[in-house]
């Protein structure tokens, strides 16, 4: 049986420990923790968890935990993480990683130290549209791809940022790039790797409580490839897409596929080529079962490693690769030049000091509440058609 410790336990808590609970049989939540008085207690009594409640995170540090997770702001995340390893816990972390280069590469090391397991949250790897657009591209059935054009449509409205951790680059460590377009950056990673260079451009165009960018617009520059990353809260729909232009074919989440044909003066047939479409329609449909989605399938993949000292599947180095790419686009936006990877040690960028000092604080936050009343959603399912879950 796996004892679990969840520290903090404001919304993103309640996917986790409802993960949790869908396998009483190999995991059992022990402690809670968060810094406002009176909240762990109150989720305990939610889910009825046979559960200690503490303020402090150092005061699980002695327990017999055996996974710590961590679902608080971004500011503490290296901070818990790496008391945790070091007290000899494996740990499971919620995006993003952390809030500076310099605070991942500490975790990776207190990891390797320990010899402790690190998993970095990446839910949307776990939904089956996007598991599928990675098979599908590293099948090379449509070819390289030319152009990636990677959409972050978020909407929030203007009291968001009144929360008492956000908006501020001290306690949210960024905006839209760092704390919603995470996800699709990630993903982006995960399918094409790290790019050469990026260009950026970040803005506040709606949020006047937050010292933090609400828009950013990029270009990566990969070896034969263009990618093009909007983050944004200000869009109205929450339209989010990965869509890649390949060789041979576009292939799209939500699952879009389109292959033209050229005519001998090269303007492309009106019609899409149907073979490409029922080969990739054929491929999907021969592709497994995800047998668990989002949050429920990477604890699972976590419980998993654990009980058989396998590897997990999202690892300290993935959530580091994100972390690079979007300080690339603070890098970017902040000096308004074309930054180069891998950012070194040496690099302003590289601390959480250096970015504080460097990044344009847009507005002064002006509103700081403890508690917000409201569901949160965690964006397109990646279905055609499909309801924002």
């Amino acid at each position: 049986m796996i004892r679990v410790a969840v520290v903090g336990t404001g919304n993103i808590a309640n996917a986790h420990i409802k993960a949790y609970l869908q396998f009483p049989d190999r995991c059992r939540i022990v402690a809670l923790v968060d810094i406002i008085p009176g909240k762990a207690q109150k989720v305990k009594e939610q889910y009825g968890l046979d559960a200690e409640v503490f303020l402090d995170h150092r005061e699980i540090l002695g327990k017999e935990i055996d996974l710590v997770d961590v679902c608080t702001p971004p500011y503490v995340h290296a901070e818990i993480s790496i008391n945790a390893l070091r007290s000899g816990k494996n740990v499971v972390c919620e995006k993003p990683m952390a809030a500076s280069l310099e605070e991942c590469d500490a975790m990776l090391k207190a990891r390797d130290e320990s010899g402790k397991k690190l998993s970095i949250i990446a839910q949307n790897r776990f939904r089956e549209p996007i598991r599928n657009l990675k098979a599908l591209l590293d099948s090379g059935m449509a070819g390289a791809v030319r152009h990636a054009e990677i959409n972050s449509f978020w909407f929030r409205g203007h009291s968001y940022y009144d929360l008492w951790w956000r908006g501020t680059w001290e306690k949210e460590g960024g905006g839209c790039t760092l704390n919603h377009a995470v996800h699709h950056i990630d993903m982006l990673g995960w399918m094409m790797g790290t790019p050469d260079r990026v260009t950026s451009i970040l803005a506040n165009t709606g949020h006047d409580n937050a010292e933090v960018e609400d828009l950013s617009v990029s270009i990566m520059e990969y070896p034969g490839a263009l990618a093009t990353v909007t983050a944004s809260v200000v869009h109205h729909g929450e339209e989010q897409e990965l869509v890649f232009q390949c060789e041979k074919a576009k292939i799209a989440a939500p699952y879009s596929v389109f292959a033209s044909l050229p005519q001998p003066n090269g303007f492309p047939l009106k019609e899409a080529d149907p073979a490409f479409r029922e080969k990739a329609d054929a491929f999907i449909a021969g592709l497994p079962p995800i047998p668990w989605e989002l949050h429920t399938g990477q604890l699972e993949n976590v419980l998993t490693a654990l009980e058989t000292g396998g590897d997990v599947a999202i690892t300290g180095e993935d959530g580091r690769r994100t972390i690079e790419l979007i300080t690339a686009i603070y890098k970017s936006g902040a000096e308004r030049k074309t930054a180069a990877l891998p950012l070194d040690r040496e690099d302003p960028f590289y601390t959480v000091e250096g970015i504080q000092a460097n990044v344009p604080h847009f507005y002064e936050k002006t509103v700081s509440v403890m508690d917000q009343a409201g569901e949160i959603s965690f964006g397109a399912d990646f279905r055609q058609g499909g309801e924002k879950k």
